[in-house]
């Protein structure tokens, strides 16, 4: 294992390198929780640097719900973290309310001089499913679809085609009479990173959730992975999957940043039943690039909440993305 915590679980994670080392951003709980259902509830964020990502130094908590009535006063949960014009880091998370149960999920924002102490811009709320395009959007909890209202994985980066910023998250889309063809990768807009316009989802379909996206380009090609779960495969889905439905991480392919985007073809990017590695992201290492994600269910068949060793992805010359040497999931 790599980045792992004697006393807490960890499971979502996100990083950022200021240009000398990698910062890793981690979800956590205590193991003294006993069940590890019970960490989603029992969150805080913490953060590790690294020169290799493999070798970390823990930092601590850098982020925890907030103490008094809001709109976060639950959870706050996984995110992404980028530098700013301004030169200021920008952390970009999921936040929950006690008063809702943590049924309604919204969008926060944060910032920091030192990428560790980190303070809330205004309440911290930057994007709720409201505006002109909310109609695209399941907007409200519905129990007998889902189990809460999407809006969780803010993934932020700057706008390719434009002077501003462009985010997206983990949603869902209006009833579509099969619960698990209305996952959706939603989308927003920004010219500084404070003010945020909500925009139609830029994918739908599929799976019930497309969890944790993370957008970026290889050679013209544009690439959104997500994680999904073997139970979440709407019924098309799991007849198109070579193998049939697994959990883990997969991806959409487009010719830009807008898309259209399209569920990559053939075999499954990375999953297995039960699930190995899960929450994954990809990361550029010199010319290289490296999988990284939790493990889910260790080889005793339990939780095991730490972050795997990266391992290497290479773009095979079809433009599809691979793992160079697949472990086998009891590893």
């Amino acid at each position: 294992m790599t980045l792992s915590l004697e006393n807490d679980w960890i499971w979502d994670s996100w990083y950022a390198h200021d240009g000398e080392r990698w910062h890793g951003y981690f979800l956590k709980a205590p193991k003294s929780l006993g069940n590890p259902d019970l960490r989603h509830w029992n969150v805080s964020q913490g953060h590790a640097v690294s020169d290799d990502l493999v070798t970390w130094e823990h930092l601590g908590t850098c982020l925890a719900p907030a103490t008094g009535p809001a709109w976060d006063d639950y959870t706050t949960w996984t995110g992404s973290v980028v530098q700013g014009d301004d030169g200021l880091w920008h952390l970009f998370y999921t936040g929950t309310a006690r008063s809702e149960n943590g049924l309604y999920q919204r969008i926060g924002h944060a910032t920091s001089r030192d990428m560790h102490n980190w303070e809330r811009v205004g309440s911290g709320l930057c994007l709720d499913l409201e505006g002109g395009n909310a109609g695209g959007y399941q907007t409200d909890y519905e129990a007998d679809v889902w189990h809460d209202r999407a809006m969780r994985d803010p993934w932020v980066m700057r706008d390719p085609e434009g002077d501003g910023w462009i985010m997206y998250f983990t949603a869902r889309i209006p009833a579509t009479g099969e619960a698990n063809a209305g996952g959706a990768i939603g989308f927003a807009t920004s010219p500084d990173l404070y003010s945020w316009t909500l925009q139609p989802p830029v994918f739908a379909g599929g799976y019930g959730q497309l969890e944790v996206p993370q957008v970026f380009a290889r050679n013209g090609r544009w690439y959104c992975l997500f994680c999904t779960s073997a139970e979440h495969f709407s019924n098309a889905q799991a007849a198109a999957t070579p193998g049939g439905p697994v959990s883990g991480n997969h991806y959409l392919v487009a010719a830009g940043p807008r898309g259209p985007w399209s569920i990559a073809p053939g075999p499954f990017l990375d999953g297995a039943v039960p699930c190995r590695r899960y929450a994954a992201r990809i990361l550029q290492v010199g010319e290289k690039m490296v999988i990284m994600g939790f493990m889910d269910q260790d080889p005793d068949g339990q939780f095991g909440g730490y972050v795997m060793e990266p391992e290497p992805i290479v773009v095979n010359e079809d433009g599809l993305l691979a793992i160079a040497h697949p472990r086998k999931a009891a590893e």
